[in-house]
C-alpha cells in the first residue's frame, strides 16, 4: 500500500489528469503505476533512483513554497532497493526512455514506446529482503489498505481520473470531472450523496470546506473521516 501511495503521489505532482494502478498478488507479485504526466528526460529518469535526487526543488527558496506532494527524493530509490523496478518515460515531443533497477542497482537503459507519461512497474517486492515479508499482514487487510489510499488520493484530486485494477478486475474508477458528488458515488457508493450537507468557511486565507453525508449512513470509525490539507490527506487520530 505504501509502494502504491508514493508512485500515485509522483504522477499527481507530474500533473497527470489520468492514472491507473494495477496491483497483482497483494502487490507483492507487481504493482504498476500509468500515468499521462509530463514525463522524464534522460537525465532525471536515472537521477529518480539516486537518494534525496529530486526535480521538484531547484534551490533552497523552494523550501518556503513546496506544492507538490514529495519533494525529498527518497521514495523511489527506496522501493528500487527491495524489488525489481522498470521506468519508462517519455516528454511531449520526444523519445520514450526505459531504466531498468535490481534490488537497487542499475540494470540497462534504452529506448521505449509510450504515450507521453510514466510507467512505473515493480515486480517481486521484498525479493531481497525475506525478513520484510513478516511485515505483510493477510491478502485481505493488503487488498484493504490499497483500495484505502486509494480512496484518499481519488477524494483528494477530484479533478484526475484513476482506475484501481487488482488482479485483473476493475475494483474503482473515478472520471476526473471534479464533481464531488459524483465522486463520492464512485468511491462509496450511489445513494450516499442523498441529502449530503456541503458547507464552507473562510477566515483570512484559510478555506475550509466540507461534506457531510445523512446522519442516516452513520460510521463508527473515526478513519471514515476523510482531512485534507493542501490536496494532501491527513491522519488526526484526536
Amino acid at each position: 500500500a505504501s509502494v502504491v501511495k508514493e508512485l500515485v503521489e509522483n504522477s499527481i505532482d507530474a500533473k497527470a489528469n489520468m492514472i491507473s494502478i494495477e496491483v497483482f498478488d497483494m502487490g507483492m507479485k507487481s504493482i504498476i503505476v500509468t500515468d499521462n504526466g509530463s514525463g522524464m528526460d534522460f537525465l532525471d529518469a536515472h537521477l529518480a533512483f539516486d537518494r534525496h535526487a529530486t526535480s521538484k526543488i531547484l534551490d533552497e527558496n523552494d523550501l518556503g513554497h513546496i506544492k507538490t506532494l514529495g519533494f525529498r527524493g527518497e521514495a523511489l530509490a527506496a522501493i528500487a532497493s527491495v524489488s525489481k523496478v522498470t521506468l519508462k518515460t517519455r516528454q511531449e515531443n520526444q523519445e520514450g526512455i526505459e531504466v531498468v533497477y535490481h534490488g537497487g542497482k542499475f540494470i540497462s537503459d534504452g529506448s521505449a514506446t509510450l504515450n507521453q507519461g510514466t510507467v512505473v512497474s515493480v515486480f517481486d517486492l521484498f525479493y531481497n529482503t525475506p525478513a520484510r515479508f513478516k511485515y505483510i499482514k493477510s491478502e485481505f487487510s493488503e487488498r484493504a489498505a490499497i483500495i484505502d489510499i486509494f480512496d484518499r488520493l481519488a477524494l483528494a484530486h477530484p479533478e484526475i481520473r484513476f482506475s484501481l485494477v487488482i488482479d485483473g478486475k476493475i475494483v474503482k474508477q473515478t472520471f476526473g470531472t471534479n464533481d464531488f458528488y459524483s465522486l463520492i458515488d464512485q468511491i462509496y457508493g450511489s445513494k450516499m450523496t442523498n441529502d449530503m450537507t456541503i458547507f464552507s468557511h473562510e477566515v483570512q486565507k484559510v478555506k475550509i470546506t466540507g461534506y457531510l453525508l445523512n446522519p442516516q449512513i452513520s460510521r463508527s470509525r473515526k478513519k471514515d473521516i476523510s482531512i485534507f490539507i493542501n490536496g494532501r490527506y491527513i491522519k488526526n487520530y484526536t
